[in-house]
C-alpha cells in the first residue's frame, strides 16, 4: 500500500501544504492564506482548509505529518486549547520591560521567553501557553504540552544541556513548561474525530515539528558546514551550517542543535514585508526585469517595515533608512535590493566572527529565491556561489520531516 507525508508550513500571511510519497516526490501542494496573521482563529481555518484540498486517495493514506511555524510566535489558551487572544507575532515588540527582567540580550523583547513572561503577566489563568507549530499540533492529536528544541531554543530551553535551565522555570509563566523533543520524534496518532471528519488514516501519525526557517534549510538539502541557506519571506532569515556552536547575542546570532551539528543563525526584520509596502507582485516581477545589478545605484538602504531590528544589528529602536526615494521606481525598487544584500552579508560576516566556518556557498528559499536580478545583486556583496535551493519551499522540509523522523537531521 502507498503512503504519503504531510508538511504544513505556517507563515506570516499564509499557509502551505505539501505531500511526498515514499520515494520523496511530491504529489500534492496547497496554500491559502490568512487576513489576520495574529488570529489563531485564521491558523485553524487554514489548517482545516490544506487538509480538505488534499485528494481523498491521498488523504486516507497519509501515514504521516509535521508542522512548522513561525519562530518566536505565542500564544496562551484554555484548557479546551481555544485562544485566549491574539498570539504575539515573531516580530511584536511588547515584551520590553519582561525582556529587560531577562537581563539576557539573547532574549529580546521578540524572544520567545520575553513573550511567555509578558503573557503570564496578563493572562494568568490560561492553561497552556504554545509556540504556534505546538499548538496547530495539539488540535490534531488532543496532546499538548509538547514542543521541540528548535522552537523552545528562543523560549529558553538549553540545546545543549536538552534541559529547561532553573532560572528560565523561575520566571513568570514557567508552569506553562512544556515537555521538549527532537523534531521530527513521534507525538502519537491523530484525534480520532479530525481523522473521520477528514478522511485520514487513523493509523497516521503527528511529529513534532521545527519552525519555519529550519524548514526551509531542510528542504534546501544543505549538509556541508560552510553551506548556508537564506530565507527570502516576509522577512530575511540567515542559517549557515556549522561544526560548533555559535552565539553572539550583542547582534543576534545564535545557534540551533541540528544532529551532531549546528545550525548558526539569525533574522533581520528586513524582507518582503518591506517590498510588499510598496510595490505588488506584478510591479515587483516587471521593475526586476529593467534592472541593471552590475551597476550599484549607490543608495545605502537600510530597509525595515518599521523601527527596530533584530540581525545583524540587534536594536529596538533602529530607524529605516529608505531615502532619499529616486524618481525611477526602478531603482528605488534596486535600492531596497542592494540594501537587504547588504544586510545579508553583514548578517553571515558576523556568524563567521562569532567562530563558525566561512560562507562557502549560499542556497535561497522563499518567494523571492527566484528572482534572478536580486540573486545577481546578493552574489556581488556575498562574493560566493547563490543557488536558487533544489527545493524552496518549508512545507517540503516539513514533509520531509513527517517522512523521516527525527533520524533526518541525525544522518544529515
Amino acid at each position: 500500500m502507498a503512503e504519503f507525508y504531510l508538511g504544513l508550513d505556517f507563515g506570516t500571511s499564509g499557509a502551505r501544504a505539501c505531500v511526498l510519497d515514499q520515494a520523496g516526490a511530491i504529489v500534492h501542494e496547497s496554500r491559502t492564506r490568512y487576513a489576520e496573521p495574529a488570529h489563531p482563529h485564521h491558523w485553524r481555518n487554514a489548517l482545516f482548509d490544506l487538509l480538505g484540498a488534499i485528494p481523498l486517495e491521498i488523504r486516507r493514506d497519509l501515514a504521516a505529518l509535521a508542522i512548522d511555524g513561525t519562530s518566536g510566535t505565542l500564544l496562551v489558551t484554555d484548557a479546551q486549547l481555544e485562544p485566549l487572544g491574539p498570539a504575539l507575532l515573531y516580530n511584536d515588540p511588547r515584551a520590553e520591560q519582561e525582556a529587560a527582567l531577562v537581563g539576557n540580550p539573547q532574549f529580546g523583547a521578540a524572544s520567545g521567553l520575553a513573550k511567555r513572561i509578558w503573557l503570564a503577566r496578563h493572562f494568568p489563568d490560561a492553561a497552556f501557553c504554545f509556540h504556534q507549530a505546538d499548538w496547530l499540533t495539539a488540535l490534531l492529536t488532543g496532546k499538548p504540552g509538547i514542543t521541540d528544541y528548535h522552537n523552545a531554543l528562543k523560549s529558553g530551553f538549553d540545546v545543549e544541556k536538552l534541559v529547561w535551565p532553573d532560572w528560565v522555570t523561575a520566571l513568570p509563566g514557567g508552569h506553562w513548561q512544556q515537555a521538549v523533543v527532537t523534531p521530527g520524534e513521534t507525538i502519537g496518532s491523530l484525534n480520532p474525530e479530525i481523522a473521520q471528519r477528514f478522511g485520514l488514516d487513523p493509523a497516521c501519525i503527528a511529529r513534532a515539528g521545527t519552525t519555519d526557517s529550519i524548514a526551509a534549510f531542510i528542504a534546501s538539502g544543505v549538509s556541508r558546514p560552510g553551506e548556508a541557506v537564506t530565507s527570502l519571506g516576509s522577512t530575511l532569515v540567515l542559517k549557515l551550517l556549522s561544526d560548533k556552536r555559535v552565539d553572539l547575542p550583542s547582534n543576534g546570532v545564535y545557534s540551533h542543535r541540528y544532529g551532531d551539528l549546528w545550525l548558526a543563525g539569525g533574522a533581520s526584520n528586513t524582507g518582503g514585508a518591506v517590498l510588499r509596502q510598496f510595490f505588488s507582485n506584478d510591479a515587483l516581477t516587471l521593475l526586476s526585469a529593467q534592472m541593471q545589478p552590475d551597476c550599484p545605484t549607490g543608495l545605502e538602504y537600510y530597509p525595515l517595515p518599521c523601527p527596530g531590528e533584530r540581525f545583524p544589528i540587534n536594536d529596538a529602536a533602529l530607524v529605516p533608512r529608505m531615502e532619499p526615494r529616486p524618481a525611477s521606481d526602478m531603482l528605488f525598487l534596486q535600492g531596497l535590493f542592494e540594501g537587504m544584500a547588504r544586510i545579508e552579508a553583514l548578517g553571515y560576516a558576523a556568524m563567521t566572527a562569532a567562530g563558525a566556518p566561512a560562507l562557502i556557498r549560499v542556497s535561497s528559499a522563499g518567494g523571492g529565491a527566484g528572482n534572478v536580478a536580486w540573486t545577481r545583486i546578493r552574489h556581488l556583496q556575498l562574493r560566493v556561489p547563490v543557488e536558487q535551493a533544489s527545493a524552496i519551499e518549508a512545507a517540503t522540509g516539513a514533509a520531509s520531516l513527517a517522512k523521516d523522523g527525527s533520524r533526518l537531521l541525525l544522518n544529515r
